[in-house]
């Protein structure tokens, strides 16, 4: 994307135009010390004077000067071209500087002193000219340059923000979709063998629903941890359907944390791994262990989903216990957090061959 033609803020122009005229100030004070010889009062008026002549026609140029580089810096001409543009643009500014002069020393003095002081300084005015046109075409294009440095740093900085909304939204809707599939499939399962069972299941299954459907209608990116368990029981008791005894679950919970705000359907997927790769390949069922408290170093929500399952090995983490058809891709949930919460929360895996598996998260609260 080219900023180049991008029309400076209202706020950059003002600062420049205040750096411009602290700048000819400055020149102008100099002018007036260097002209000084001794102290008294009739030596500074006569130093003012002359500062005053000799600097007004390159002050009021260089007014004129910021369209013609602010013109050619969009342009973005090849380098000769572009010297040549300047060297062009030097003459002409020393042309302007001695046709003021002129005019005004022909308004004051009459035309033949304008005359003689034109003739005079010819030579020496243009090499001046060109080399404060110089100075200050090398400001305003080191102002331009980061003017356009700025705006492309806001510009990246806001296409990263809307590609990782992006990229947040397409995790969710991997998300979502597989746990509709994975209850869908719990429920066919249950018509089959118990209509009772099954018949209740439709019952929470569609409460389930209208929270996906809300947090979708609603757009909402944070809902309470309160609402989120109660998205999580629902499913444990489908699954509990399902599994019956061989399903333990154990909850410590803290109160305090209930009100706590998380992204929603975060939670859910980590229980969820925890009853497909912990629990249910298991003949004799385990226990899922669901934990929130606050962490007293620095206040973040800290949750906990494990279960006493076979494990794995911590190398094979993208394999299929995180990634495969039964299971939601830890690595998914890990991009999320780190998407949603730009580094701020945490998330870690505890895990070993015949040692359970344990997920544990750190979610920053806002005061």
């Amino acid at each position: 994307m080219d900023f180049a033609g991008a029309p400076p803020q209202p706020a950059s122009t003002r600062r420049l135009w205040w750096g411009y005229a602290g700048a000819c100030l400055l020149a102008w004070l100099l002018h007036i010390a260097a002209g000084v010889d001794q102290p008294g009062g009739w030596a500074v008026w006569g130093a003012m004077y002359s500062a005053t002549w000799a600097l007004w026609p390159a002050m009021l140029l260089g007014v004129a000067l910021y369209p013609w580089v602010r013109m050619l810096h969009r342009r973005q001409w090849p380098l000769p071209l572009l010297l040549a543009a300047h060297a062009a643009g030097a003459l002409v500014f020393g042309l302007a500087w001695q046709i003021l002069e002129f005019l005004a020393a022909q308004w004051l003095f009459g035309t033949a002193h304008a005359v003689v002081t034109l003739v005079q300084g010819l030579l020496s005015r243009e090499i001046v000219g060109a080399a404060v046109y110089g100075g200050i075409a090398s400001s305003f294009t080191a102002v331009l340059q980061s003017q356009r440095a700025r705006q492309g740093a806001i510009a990246a900085a806001q296409a990263e923000a809307a590609l990782a909304k992006a990229e947040l939204a397409a995790i969710s809707g991997k998300l979502n979709p597989h746990f509709l599939f994975n209850t869908l499939n719990l429920v066919i399962a249950l018509t089959r063998k118990n209509a009772e069972h099954a018949e209740q299941a439709l019952l929470q299954f569609s409460s389930m629903l209208r929270y996906v459907l809300a947090t979708k209608r609603d757009t909402a990116e944070r809902v309470t941890l309160e609402d989120e368990l109660e998205f999580v029981r629902n499913y444990l008791a489908l699954e509990s359907l399902r599994l019956g005894p061989r399903l333990t679950v154990n909850w410590a919970l803290d109160p305090d944390t209930l009100q706590d705000e998380i992204p929603p359907l975060s939670l859910q997927p980590l229980v969820e791994n925890a009853v497909l790769h912990g629990v249910a390949p298991r003949t004799q069922g385990g226990s899922v262990g669901i934990r929130s408290e606050r962490d007293p170093a620095d206040g973040t929500l800290h949750l906990c989903v494990q279960d006493d399952g076979v494990g794995c090995d911590p190398k094979k983490l993208d394999e299929p216990r995180t990634a495969g058809p039964g299971g939601i891709g830890l690595s998914a949930l890990r991009r999320r957090f780190a998407l949603d919460f730009e580094g701020r929360a945490r998330m870690t895996i505890s895990t070993a061959p015949e040692a359970g598996f344990r997920v544990d998260l750190w979610i920053p609260q806002t005061t």
